[in-house]
């Protein structure tokens, strides 16, 4: 993994892809995820003193020499005015992640401007945006890209150490948490590969103390309720306590829209298609890289990987595009 601490390292991940100016529903769960984090990133520092099972912050955490503002966003309204605050890990990672509308976007610009000054997040046109529909209608989605030298190495190097034989490390179990409460396993994992996951976390739980600690905290909250319905039924993979809602596919639902991209002219070669959707999506500052071709084509786009399927549809005359489909795990 590169060298970062587990917030930004998180919040890459997290906030790819993701409405850079809406608070959609998605963002709010990837950012209340990101503010436990910050307790989490506290705790792996030892700045926590433990007596029993208590965990007692001092003010001090706040001082500027050690702090950074995305911290400060998090813990100024959890300190207070008070010198210590006292609590169990539940409590501490409840309260961090349950902030008002207000608060969250204080903390989103505060951990977007850090990884912006960093070179490793960007501001740039939605995928979505590039939809014909919304494109002819002059309506700007803009959406965050992670650098994708550090997506693809945070997120490979979690994959490996999640996926092999070895030890993991604190910081991968607090990923691995922080991965299955924000319900973005599946946007790494494949189906075959879940399964292992969850055995993963099993054992985790039954044989390192900081796993035994952590995976039974739940921070999910305040979703609305068509889809706390939905997630109802996408628990087919949770076959254990500590997996419970390992599959949970609710974040992706904003991800996984198919995209239509028109072309200007009508090409019976689907090559000669593909390469003018492909010179479009660059035109609105995209990254694109063809990985396979053929009747279907695979993309990578940025950081996620697209199905291109040849499509049209009907207008006033026939507009000859390619349907853009999220393939998974990305």
């Amino acid at each position: 993994m590169m060298d970062l601490k587990l917030v930004p390292s998180f919040s890459l991940i997290a906030l790819n892809a993701q409405r850079s100016l809406q608070m959609t529903t998605v963002k709010k769960v990837s950012l209340r995820c990101m503010a436990a984090a910050v307790i989490l990133e506290l705790y792996l520092e030892g700045c926590f003193t433990q007596s029993e099972n208590k965990l007692t912050l001092h003010k001090e955490a706040l001082d500027q020499s050690h702090s950074t503002l995305y911290r400060e966003t998090v813990l100024q309204s959890l300190l207070h005015n008070s010198a210590e605050v006292k609590g169990d890990l539940n409590w501490w990672l409840k309260k961090a992640s349950r902030k008002s509308n207000h608060h969250l976007k204080k903390f989103e610009t505060a951990i977007s401007d850090y990884l912006q000054a960093m070179n490793l997040l960007e501001d740039i046109p939605s995928l979505i945006g590039s939809d014909m529909y919304f494109d002819s209608a002059e309506v700007e989605i803009r959406a965050y890209r992670s650098n994708m030298e550090a997506y693809t190495s945070i997120t490979e190097n979690m994959r490996a150490e999640i996926l092999e034989e070895g030890p993991v490390t604190d910081e991968v179990i607090c990923m691995l948490w922080l991965l299955r409460e924000s319900g973005c396993m599946h946007d790494f994992f494949s189906l075959n590969e879940l399964e292992q996951v969850n055995i993963k976390l099993h054992d985790l739980y039954q044989s390192n103390l900081w796993a035994k600690a952590l995976f039974p905290i739940q921070i999910r909250q305040g979703v609305e309720l068509g889809i706390k319905r939905f997630l109802a039924l996408k628990t087919k993979f949770a076959k254990t306590f500590i997996g419970s809602s390992l599959n949970l596919i609710f974040p992706a639902l904003e991800r996984s829209r198919a995209v239509f991209i028109e072309t200007e002219s009508w090409f019976d070669n689907s090559n000669q298609r593909l390469d003018a959707v492909i010179t479009r999506l660059m035109s609105y500052g995209h990254e694109v890289k063809v990985l396979e071709r053929g009747s279907i084509a695979t993309l990578k786009i940025d950081n996620l990987l697209y199905d291109a399927i040849p499509h049209f549809v009907m207008m006033k005359v026939p507009i000859q595009g390619v349907r853009l489909i999220p393939k998974r795990p990305l």
